[in-house]
């Protein structure tokens, strides 16, 4: 992989070295916000290319084979019908969550595996060499330093697929229902796309502003020994369509987004693929991480500080 460094980067405001005070109060205004440039072409093709690699080596037993949705009721539905165990003692591990319906009735293949994925997560960020570089790589860590951010931590990262035709729609959400702190406000994601996220490939949509109405909805471990072994606290309302403001983003780009956000994406029906690496932080300076949220730190895995130096 052609190595991270610091240097340049564009927003949609103009080119510069780092964020500008417009665009941290942008992003503090909306929720969100779009940096062109983060990665260089031959950056992103390596991150696909490794990630291809990791595909054709996994092993995932039938009864780990399950599907990954936000949707509530999908969501709890599924963790009757698979191994809820699989899910939630990812955080540490490298872990593989599938499309609907690409296995058959004996739970085989019925695509080719590289385009039977969701997602690959959750700690990419650790074991993978190329995904760990451009984590902690100089461009994040400055763009980290310009929001202010005294000592974030690496929560998660995933590997996001959106396959062609059949990559879900994810509905709207807030990233704060799965991470939680206390106080509220100190997770950020940070999504890189691999390829051009477009309208027709299932970019990202948001309600500007709306990091500011609260959550409703909080997904929590239930008490040790009960099944399911996750629940939600509360629902997501409906939100109206004509909110959502698409995000477009090239090709090595990233999108901030605020852990209240309200975001979604439709379904991907192109022909075009849509891959994305995406990793969320949090400022530990004065918050608590709950211990109710499905992810934890582990004695294999503490959070890693982003910084480097």
């Amino acid at each position: 992989m052609v190595p991270v460094e610091a240097g340049s980067f564009r927003t949609r405001t103009g080119r510069m070295d780092a964020l500008t005070e417009q665009d941290v109060l942008k992003f503090q205004k909306d929720g969100y916000l779009v940096v062109e440039g983060l990665l260089s072409e031959a950056e992103c093709d390596s991150l696909r290319e490794r990630m291809h690699e990791i595909v054709e080596d996994m092993e995932v037993p039938m009864h780990c084979r399950i599907q990954f949705s936000t949707d509530h009721d999908e969501q709890l539905r599924d963790q009757m019908q698979g191994n809820a165990d699989y899910f939630i003692t990812s955080g540490d591990k490298i872990r593989f969550f599938f499309e609907k319906g690409v296995f058959d009735e004996k739970g085989e293949f019925k695509v080719p595996k590289q385009h039977s994925l969701n997602k690959v997560g959750h700690a990419l960020h650790a074991y993978e060499p190329l995904f760990k570089r451009v984590t902690h790589c100089e461009k994040v860590q400055s763009i980290v330093r310009k929001l202010g951010w005294k000592s974030p931590v690496v929560l998660q990262s995933m590997y996001i697929f959106k396959q062609p035709g059949i990559g879900g729609e994810v509905t709207p959400h807030q990233d704060a229902t799965f991470l939680y702190t206390e106080p509220l406000g100190r997770v950020i994601g940070l999504w890189i796309a691999l390829e051009d996220a477009t309208l027709d490939n299932g970019c990202l949509w948001f309600i500007p502003g709306s990091q500011n109405i609260g959550i409703t909805r909080r997904m929590v471990r239930t008490p040790k020994g009960s099944f399911p072994l996750t629940d939600f606290i509360g629902r997501e309302p409906d939100y109206d369509d004509k909110l959502f403001v698409p995000a477009t983003v090239k090709k090595g780009g990233v999108v901030l987004i605020h852990g209240e956000v309200v975001h979604r994406s439709a379904q991907n029906n192109s022909a075009n693929s849509r891959h994305v690496y995406t990793f969320h932080i949090m400022e530990s300076q004065d918050a608590c991480w709950s211990l109710d949220n499905w992810l934890q730190p582990t004695e294999e895995l503490p959070f890693p500080l982003l910084y480097t130096r």
